[in-house]
């Protein structure tokens, strides 16, 4: 396995080809794209080539944002055990949005639901990994919540292509990148929100609920009140963090 905590000093100038880190980001990349692949092709057996397809694609395209974003604002010296659990995290997100791309079996929808329950419970050890290695960073914490949010979002779509209910239902993946879409247009909302559990707990909320709805334990009308229910809690919260960034910003 690549070692993710090796000691190594950050001397290259910015712009003078990878940096220790970005390199190991990148070996780490990939490593877990055949992985991602093979996910895919297990979660739906039957798909042919379309699932490990999608998922190269989805990990690509997040290792390109995950790699520009380091470079930009992480200046650790190592990439970091928290990171790589993160990275970690982006495959099995890429596996999953590669089995939307094929129907599933009834094997494979419980796999799917497995897979989405390991990601999200490795959302719980990254922070801690960091700062027990000492590595916290801003980067670290963005790279965290954009999984999040991708995982959200194919969660969303696989309860909608299945035809468990409606389109609506993919608002409840939409929150944060319609967010940060709103911020593009409104400079007030780009400033740094202070750290805050309650915005962690609505989350996880929001992805075990997704979690349930994608599974075949729940059923209209409760997965309809449930889903309805969760949505609410976002634009609560999301209507929250708008009130203050916007006070603020005067």
């Amino acid at each position: 396995m690549v070692d993710l905590d090796a000691t190594q000093s950050v001397s290259e100038p910015a712009g003078a080809g990878l940096r220790p880190p970005e390199r190991t980001a990148v070996i780490a990349l990939a490593v877990l794209l055949p992985a991602a692949a093979l996910g895919a092709a297990l979660l739906r057996p039957g798909g042919g080539a379309l699932p490990p397809a999608v998922a190269v694609l989805v990990l690509l395209l997040g290792g390109a944002v995950m790699l520009a974003g380091m470079r930009r604002s992480y200046r650790h010296s190592r990439f970091g055990l928290a990171n790589g659990i993160s990275l970690v995290r982006l495959a099995m997100v890429a596996a999953l949005a590669g089995a939307l791309a094929a129907p599933a079996t009834v094997a494979g929808a419980w796999a799917f639901i497995g897979v989405a329950l390991v990601t999200l419970a490795l959302d719980g050890i990254d922070g801690w990994a960091a700062r027990r290695a000492g590595l916290e960073s801003a980067f670290g914490a963005r790279f965290d919540m954009e999984v999040d949010t991708a995982l959200a979002l194919v969660l969303a779509l696989s309860i909608w292509l299945s035809g468990a209910l409606g389109p609506w239902v993919v608002a409840l993946g939409l929150a944060r990148p319609g967010f940060v879409l709103l911020a593009a247009l409104w400079p007030a909302l780009r400033a740094p929100l202070p750290p805050a559990l309650w915005r962690k707990a609505v989350c996880v909320v929001q992805i075990g609920a997704l979690i349930l709805l994608a599974s075949p334990l729940i059923a209209p009308p409760a997965a309809t009140w449930l889903a309805a229910a969760v949505l609410g809690l976002l634009a609560v919260s999301f209507a929250r963090d708008i009130l203050w960034l916007a006070r603020r910003g005067g």
